[in-house]
């Protein structure tokens, strides 16, 4: 196969990302045919930046009734998800899509639908599992170097939502922004894929009074198959001495503690023991920026083998999400489906 041919929709942080340095770094696999975003000024200092001479549009239904794009990056709000997966699968195009999959759990079951009728390769953007710190947090839990667990927590805790280089019209919406949507639908991915399915959830979410924005304070308890009840913490109100953000899963056991702190550092200590410092990412400078899982599509597309994470696991991983968001207000639990019908 020669290059393959990419169209992104959505110049926010993802897809300028994408463009500058994902698209950059596979230069020999990859060329960039098509770009599209609302903003006219978007468009055009974008695509000043970059090297070729992609089509652009202002309309992604436009784009993909045109292009001649094998592949389509979505990098929009996830309430333009939908239709840009539908539209993209009947044109023949593999779709590599932002998380979370959609907008809500019928969308995302629809849209498992559409991408299992079609040949097409269908991937969300859950590339958290495959980094190296996670790969070796992974490896260390599987071996049992926390002994039998005891504990674990997750942590979602903010300074303030959204941060300050995030601002756009809908991060800090109910609808479709929001701390557990953005960043916490990563940590369920990779909880599920290292622990096993997580089958009920109980949360406890705080609101401002304005119906339009997400939330603030999130008190919740996610449970595993095996019985195991991962803790999270979730806050925009976060104080600490330098504004800092903390974003980890720290896993306690009877042989010690296990802990992947902010994204990319992981820290081990035996029992009775202050954790150390053992591994930094030093590649992964911030949330989703490495990407590992692009690199992981075009092996696929070219033939040969790779792992990504397909609308089935975004489907699974919505059904946390949305219970997690929804609490039920009665402090139970909420059982989840075991299986997508």
């Amino acid at each position: 196969m020669g290059k393959i041919k990419l169209a992104v929709i959505g110049l926010g942080n993802m897809g300028r990302n994408m463009i500058h340095r994902l698209v950059p770094r596979y230069a020999g696999q990859v060329e960039l045919v098509a770009l599209c975003d609302s903003s006219e000024e978007s468009l055009r200092r974008e695509s000043e930046a970059v090297n070729g001479a992609p089509k652009l549009y202002t309309d992604y239904r436009t784009l993909l009734a045109e292009t001649d794009a094998d592949l389509v990056y979505i990098a929009v709000p996830p309430s333009m998800h939908y239709e840009a997966v539908k539209l993209a699968f009947e044109r023949g195009i593999h779709v590599f899509c932002e998380k979370p999959l959609a907008n809500s759990l019928e969308e995302a079951k629809e849209m498992v639908q559409l991408a299992e009728q079609s040949d097409r390769l269908n991937v969300v953007h859950f590339s958290f599992p495959l980094e190296p710190a996670v790969l070796k947090f992974r490896e260390l839990i599987e071996q049992g170097v926390a002994g039998e667990i005891e504990r674990a927590d997750l942590y979602l805790e903010f300074p303030s939502w959204p941060r300050a280089w995030q601002q756009n019209d809908w991060i800090g919406t109910r609808r479709e922004g929001g701390y557990l949507l953005e960043v916490g639908i990563h940590w369920i991915n990779m909880i599920q894929q290292t622990f096993g399915p997580i089958v009920a959830v109980r949360s406890e979410v705080e609101f401002p009074a304005d119906e339009n924005l997400c939330e603030t304070v999130t008190t919740a308890v996610l449970r595993l198959e095996s019985g195991l009840e991962i803790h999270l913490s979730g806050t925009d109100r976060r104080e600490s001495e330098e504004g800092e953000e903390r974003v980890s899963l720290v896993v306690r056991g009877s042989g010690g503690t296990v802990a992947l702190e902010n994204w990319g550092s992981l820290f081990v200590g035996a029992a009775g023991e202050e954790p150390k410092k053992v591994m930094e990412d030093e590649d992964h400078d911030g949330e989703g920026q490495y990407l590992p899982i692009f690199g992981q599509i075009l092996r696929i597309l070219n033939g040969e083998k790779g792992t990504v994470y397909d609308f089935r696991d975004g489907y699974q991983a919505q059904l946390v999400l949305e219970a997690l968001r929804n609490p039920t207000g009665n402090g139970k639990f909420v059982e989840l489906p075991s299986a997508l019908i």
